[in-house]
C-alpha cells in the first residue's frame, strides 16, 4: 500500500454472524478503498448477497464479492488470487463455534485446517498484508500460523490474534458499575484469549483501580467467563458475533491507521491490545500493548506495573497459555512436511530446496 492512500481488506467469512457487521463496520471506515468478502457457498447468506447490501451504503469503499464450493476439491490459495491480491489487512472470523460435547482439542484439529487453508493463500497473494485471526482457540491457531508462515520465509510478525473484546468488556463492566464515561475509562487486557489466561489489569486504570478488591476479583472471573454469559443469553443458539465485530473493528481501526503511515496521527489512534509473537514475557506468544505503523505491528510495549493479585494471576494464565502455545505449534507440525534441519540446509546449498520442506 502506499502511504496515505485507501487500503483493501479482505474479510474471510464475511457472510457469517460476526463477518457480516464487521463488514458493515470496515466498510464505513474512511481508510478503506476497497472491501472484499469471501465466504462458502453453505453459508446462510451468499457473499454476493453482503456485498450487493453493502454497495447501497454512503461510503467510498468498492465491494467485491468471492465464493468457495467446499464440494470442490480446491483450496483458496489455488482459486482465490483475486479475493487475496494486493490485500492490505486480512481479517479471518471463520471456523466454527464450540459446541455441547466437544473439548478444546475438538475444536483446535477442525478450525486448524481452516485458519492454514486461508492463511496459505494470504502466503502467496499478499504476504506482505497484516492477518488478524478471529479463530478458536486463538492462543493455539496464531502460534500455529506463524509457524506456517516460517516455513515459507515469511514475516510471521504479520500474524495477531484478536482479542480485543476482552478490553472493550472490561471497560462496559466499570462502566457499568461506576458510571464514568467510557472514554475516560481504558482497562489493558493481556495474557491471551480463552478462560484464565485473560488477565484484565485493573489496576492501571484508574476508574477501576478505585474499586473495592472484591469487586475488582469478581469483575476478574467475569470477563473471563463473559462469551459464556452471552452464549447462554442466546439459549445456545448464538455467541458474540455483535460485539465480537465492533471489538474487531476497533483493533483494525488501530491498524489501518498504522498501515496509512501518517506521523502526524496520534500514538493511541494506532494502538491497540492484540495477541502477537512477543518478547514481554518468556512465552513467545502473548496477548500485550501493541502500536503498528506502516508495516504493521511497529512496536510491542511492556506490561507495566501490576497488583499482588495480577502478579499472582499472570503465573496462572502463562502457565495455562504455554501449554495451548505447544498445542497449536504440535498440531500444526503434524500436518507440515518436516522443517529441514541446519545440517541438510548446508547440504542442499547450491542445490535448491523444494518449497515443500522451507
Amino acid at each position: 500500500m502506499a502511504m496515505g492512500k485507501g487500503c483493501k481488506v479482505c474479510i474471510c467469512g464475511g457472510a457469517g454472524g460476526i463477518g457480516q457487521p464487521l463488514s458493515l463496520l470496515i466498510s464505513m471506515d474512511s481508510n478503506v478503498s476497497e472491501l472484499a468478502i469471501l465466504d462458502l457457498t453453505v453459508a446462510g447468506v451468499p457473499a454476493a448477497g453482503v456485498g450487493a447490501d453493502l454497495s447501497h451504503l454512503e461510503s467510498s469503499a468498492k465491494i467485491t464479492s468471492y465464493t468457495l464450493d467446499p464440494t470442490i476439491d480446491k483450496k483458496p490459495k489455488d482459486i482465490l488470487g483475486a479475493c487475496f491480491e494486493n490485500s492490505d489487512l486480512v481479517l479471518i472470523p471463520a471456523g466454527v463455534p464450540r459446541k455441547p460435547g466437544m473439548n478444546r482439542a475438538d475444536l483446535l484439529n477442525i478450525n486448524i485446517t481452516i485458519a492454514k487453508d486461508l492463511v496459505e493463500a494470504c502466503a502467496r497473494f499478499c504476504p506482505n498484508a497484516v492477518v488478524a485471526l478471529i479463530v478458536n482457540p486463538v492462543n493455539s491457531i496464531v502460534p500455529a500460523m506463524c509457524e506456517l508462515y516460517k516455513r515459507h520465509g515469511l514475516n510471521t510478525s504479520k500474524i495477531l490474534g484478536v482479542t480485543s473484546l476482552d478490553g472493550v468488556r472490561a471497560n462496559r463492566f466499570i462502566h457499568d458499575i461506576t458510571g464514568t464515561p467510557l472514554s475516560k475509562i481504558d482497562v489493558p487486557v493481556i495474557g491471551g484469549h480463552a478462560g484464565a489466561t485473560i488477565l484484565p489489569l485493573f489496576s492501571q486504570d484508574p476508574v477501576a483501580n478505585s474499586l473495592p478488591q472484591e469487586t475488582l476479583v469478581a469483575l476478574d472471573r467475569r470477563v473471563q467467563d463473559a462469551g459464556t454469559e452471552v452464549v447462554k443469553a442466546k439459549a445456545g443458539r448464538g455467541s458474540a458475533t455483535l460485539s465480537m465485530a465492533y471489538a474487531g473493528a476497533k483493533l483494525c481501526k488501530a491498524i489501518l491507521n498504522g498501515l496509512q503511515g501518517d506521523e502526524t496521527l496520534p500514538v493511541k489512534s494506532r494502538t491497540a491490545f492484540a495477541y502477537v509473537q512477543s518478547t514481554v514475557t518468556e512465552l513467545p506468544f502473548f496477548t500485550s500493548k501493541v502500536t503498528f505503523g506502516p508495516f504493521g505491528i511497529e512496536a510491542v510495549h511492556d506490561l507495566g506495573l501490576l497488583s499482588p493479585y495480577e502478579e499472582k494471576r499472570l503465573a496462572e494464565a502463562k502457565k495455562i497459555l504455554a501449554g495451548e502455545i505447544q498445542d497449536g505449534l504440535a498440531a500444526i507440525r503434524a500436518m507440515l512436511p518436516p522443517a529441514a534441519t541446519a545440517d541438510e540446509l548446508k547440504n542442499l546449498e547450491g542445490v535448491g530446496l523444494p518449497s515443500s520442506r522451507l
